[in-house]
């Protein structure tokens, strides 16, 4: 090798070694102290450092420490012989098979005495909830407490309550309960319409029975609708918030809270085909949580706005078919009911609405979200595509029954009667295998108005047999929660003459 090329391989060397020096930032001009975030461009002669951004901040210390003592277990229990007698009877002999006593421990005849030493309740389920006021109301799902007879909530230190439903809405799945407690800690309510995708989130609760369980994760989509992952069903007001924070049974009625601990939704649901958590679950969002918590408070009952139409989500299909132009999403309307918001405010038939209320409505979840927030008497602003054309209306939003009145909690016991099992003469009279006999029927009652007598053997209630007094709460119960418009229990039965009769009994 000749001096040229000793000098030319020395050179090439040493302008290697700073570019490598660069890179890794030894003391050529590049401090240790550089973050690990920080970016760097390719130049001809090496790499130059661009900018510097701070670190996300992943410590979540503050936010789980400021949101446990705010998060509740809630045990319900149900009647322990209400529940046995809804397991119905086993067939003569069924627990005489040496199988059963093989596989569950002895027969009922064995387990005679045992039964009669049994518990007066029994454990019904068990799920979380958020306190959200110092004098002790609690949000959490209407799942986690339907059905039970009482309710006992755990605080984050061991003290127990039990606890009143103060509201309940199956559409959205939540409740409002309280305990008689002063001074309890509150979790803040921030704002889930600023939850960015893609932003840190906290899930606190109490899965499978563990207190003040907290995991992490992040927003994975807003305004998210699962009933295409619920098989079709329908499962209310949808507009959730999608995580990858883990959830779990005992979770449900739990917070969802931000990176500053403030809550921004209530754990609800996951998506999993074993009933244990698979990768995601879903939170109803802060911004419905709140307009629900206070009407139940404050009247008892959700007040619902409706907007008074059927509609349909654009999709390419619908493009096509109804040579839409100008636009890719939005919500067709398909139909405008009479006596409706809508109709009040000009909304027709093929107008294409792309917001409400300030708020965009690619999706339904979105139109749901901003109605779900929103009473009978509001007015919201409506803009809406008709024939290429952008149109802002004015919309009063009303209730189901078409009017802005305030919605008042009803029970079953408006319908001004009383329930007993008929006869066994009475039912052979009447060639029924059961039903269920009015004894008494009150002058200021529905069943009264409606023209219901003393006597009559109730057969089916909304072509739905009935038995019980518990099936006629569970009907008037599901009929009153429903969005539909009208609210009215279809009852057929027997007079004891053998007339039979129907009659509407409307609940509003």
């Amino acid at each position: 090798m000749n001096g040229k090329s000793i000098l030319l391989t020395i050179a090439i060397a040493a302008a290697s070694s700073i570019a490598t020096c660069a890179i890794v930032g030894s003391p050529l001009g590049v401090s240790e102290a550089t973050p690990h975030n920080d970016t760097f461009i390719r130049e001809a002669d090496g790499f130059r450092r661009t900018a510097s951004t701070p670190p996300v901040n992943t410590d979540f210390t503050r936010a789980a420490e400021s949101t446990v003592g705010g998060v509740v277990s809630i045990k319900s229990y149900a009647d322990a012989s209400r529940r046995r007698n809804s397991r119905g009877n086993a067939p003569q002999g069924y627990f005489d098979d040496p199988f059963f006593e093989f596989f569950f421990g002895g027969t009922p005849r064995r387990q005679q005495q045992q039964q009669q030493q049994e518990p007066q309740e029994q454990p019904l389920g068990l799920g979380s909830g958020v306190i959200i006021s110092p004098d002790g109301y609690i949000a959490t799902n209407n799942h986690v407490i339907d059905g039970a007879d009482r309710l006992e909530i755990t605080l984050n230190d061991n003290r127990t309550f039990d606890a009143t439903v103060i509201g309940a809405d199956a559409a959205t799945d939540l409740a409002l309960i309280k305990i008689e407690a002063d001074s309890l800690s509150v979790i803040p309510f921030g704002d889930s319409d600023a939850l960015r995708v893609g932003e840190w989130v906290l899930a606190v609760g109490n899965p499978f029975g563990f207190t003040s369980t907290v995991t992490t994760g992040i927003v994975s989509a807003k305004a998210r609708s699962i009933s295409s992952a619920a098989g079709g069903r329908s499962m209310g007001i949808e507009s959730y918030i999608q995580t990858d924070a883990a959830v779990n049974p005992g979770n449900s009625g739990g917070a969802l809270v931000n990176i500053d601990g403030e809550l921004v939704g209530i754990n609800t649901a996951i998506y999993s085909q074993t009933g244990n958590y698979a990768g995601y679950s879903f939170a109803i969002p802060v911004s419905i949580v709140a307009k629900i918590m206070s009407d139940m408070k404050q009247y008892g009952a959700v007040q619902r706005a409706v907007l008074g139409i059927v509609f349909r989500e654009l999709t390419p299909q619908l493009i096509k078919e109804k040579n839409i132009s100008g636009l890719n999403d939005g919500i067709y309307v398909a139909e405008v009911t009479e006596r409706s918001s809508a109709s009040e405010a000009g909304i027709s038939q093929g107008d294409i609405i792309t917001s409400i209320d300030g708020n965009p409505t690619h999706t339904a979840a979105q139109l749901q979200e901003a109605l779900a927030r929103r009473r009978p008497g509001d007015r919201i602003p409506v803009r809406v595509v008709r024939n290429g054309k952008t149109l802002d209306l004015e919309v009063v939003l009303r209730n189901s029954q078409g009017n802005t009145a305030v919605t008042k909690p009803g029970s079953v016991e408006s319908l001004g009667a009383t329930f007993g099992k008929p006869s066994a003469d009475t039912l052979a009279k009447l060639q029924l295998r059961s039903g269920l006999e009015v004894t008494s029927v009150s002058s200021d009652g529905l069943f009264h108005a409606a023209g219901i007598r003393k006597g009559f053997v109730i057969t089916s209630i909304n072509k739905q047999r009935v038995t019980t007094i518990d099936e006629v709460r569970a009907l008037y119960r599901s009929v009153m929660e429903a969005d539909g418009y009208d609210r009215v229990l279809f009852i057929a039965g027997f007079y004891p003459d053998g007339v039979k009769k129907y009659y509407p009994v409307p609940l509003d």
